[in-house]
């Protein structure tokens, strides 16, 4: 069993920046795939971006939205992952979820879930 736990968001202005937080817990971490998903109201939930195990060479993905904005990376000697992101827009507005699963198959889905953290991007 991992939990997870988002920290981070907060209200900032458009073109400025935040850096989320997800901590785990459990000795495993190094062996899991870790993704930022995102839900803003009335939407449905959405890919941000994930960063494969260390032992898959830790590579990374983004949403088209989100590439060149937007950094994910890990640190598992802290078992935590982290999404900088810059350049904020208010359509980036939403609850970021940071999520953790075994399989490196994308049709696989995510077994484990934080809570989610709330960021809110001001025009």
């Amino acid at each position: 069993q991992v939990q997870l736990v988002e920290s981070g968001g907060g209200l900032v202005q458009a073109g400025g920046s935040l850096r989320l937080s997800c901590a785990a817990n459990g000795r495993t971490f190094s062996t899991y795939n870790l993704g930022w998903f995102r839900q803003a109201p009335g939407k449905e939930r959405e890919f941000v971006a994930n960063i494969s195990r260390s032992g898959s060479g830790g590579t990374t993905s983004y949403a088209d939205s989100v590439k060149g904005r937007f950094t994910i990376s890990r640190d598992n000697a802290k078992n935590t992952v982290y999404l900088q992101m810059n350049s904020l827009k208010p359509e980036d507005t939403a609850v970021y979820y940071c999520a953790a699963k075994r399989s490196l198959l994308a049709v696989i889905p995510y077994d484990y879930w934080g809570q989610g953290t709330q960021v809110t991007v001001s025009s």
